[in-house]
């Protein structure tokens, strides 16, 4: 069947704009113009469709959506199995955040109690979705699954205590390293003070450190322009880069 911007827009409940402007940056091309100029749309873009949506849905941006879809590896029924996982892991934070608020109100109204831990778990899983809509299928690939599952299982388990010195200590490592920077010395002092308190922020999350998983996070900072951006954007342009070569300085001489 074939559809038409405005009738395929009704039946996706996004607006003609949205279609007009997915065929604008080259994500979601018709698959031919007709004789009137109008942009007609088959059952391979429909379903192209629905994989974008699928992205939408758990926010990731349409410039990876793109990169993802042009992969001539790309493929559709390992992408469904993806976002049914992705979609039951979002179900299990939605009820986890519905369950803190339940259990809040009962303590408020002195019909039960709850511990620290309780009042934090949705949040920490909340972080923990948003980590693979962004990153997951990277840090999957250069990871492997049960890593990833064990690192988040810690941050899971991880008191508020140790959460809150985690951020802390997140931007610590944003203010030292602007200081680092303006020595040019990634082996020096101030950038090996750095690269230290960086291990101890991974050590947060990661069932355990290896110096070979720290210098591969410092060559992913530059591999990916997500991470490049996290660093250039929060100190100054150059800083991903700076923070690579300190952090291979200290894995070399630890």
């Amino acid at each position: 069947m074939e559809y038409t911007v405005q009738k395929l827009a009704q039946l996706a409940g996004i607006s003609s704009r949205t279609l007009r402007y997915y065929d604008e940056i080259d994500l979601l091309k018709p698959a031919r113009i007709n004789s009137s100029g109008y942009r007609i749309y088959g059952q391979l873009e429909v379903n192209l469709l629905q994989q974008i949506l699928f992205y939408r849905a758990m926010d990731v941006q349409l410039d990876k959506i793109k990169k993802i879809l042009s992969n001539p590896h790309f493929d559709s029924q390992q992408t469904l199995v993806a976002h049914h996982q992705q979609l039951l892991e979002r179900k299990v934070q939605l009820e986890q955040l519905i369950l803190t608020v339940e259990k809040t109100i009962a303590a408020e109204k002195g019909e039960g109690s709850m511990t620290d831990q309780e009042k934090f778990k949705g949040f920490k899983q909340e972080l923990i979705n948003k980590n693979e809509a962004q990153y997951g299928q990277e840090i999957r690939i250069k990871y492997g699954d049960e890593a990833i599952k064990q690192a988040n299982a810690q941050l899971q388990g991880m008191s508020q205590a140790s959460f809150n010195q985690a951020t802390q200590l997140e931007a610590a490592i944003i203010e030292t390293l602007a200081k680092a920077m303006a020595t040019n010395e990634p082996a020096g002092a101030l950038a090996q003070k750095v690269a230290a308190m960086h291990k101890d922020w991974l050590s947060f999350y990661w069932p355990s450190y290896t110096t070979e998983a720290h210098a591969g996070v410092a060559e992913m900072y530059l591999a990916d322009e997500r991470f490049t951006a996290y660093y250039d954007q929060r100190v100054a342009e150059g800083a991903a880069v700076f923070l690579r070569e300190a952090i291979l300085v200290f894995v070399a001489n630890n």
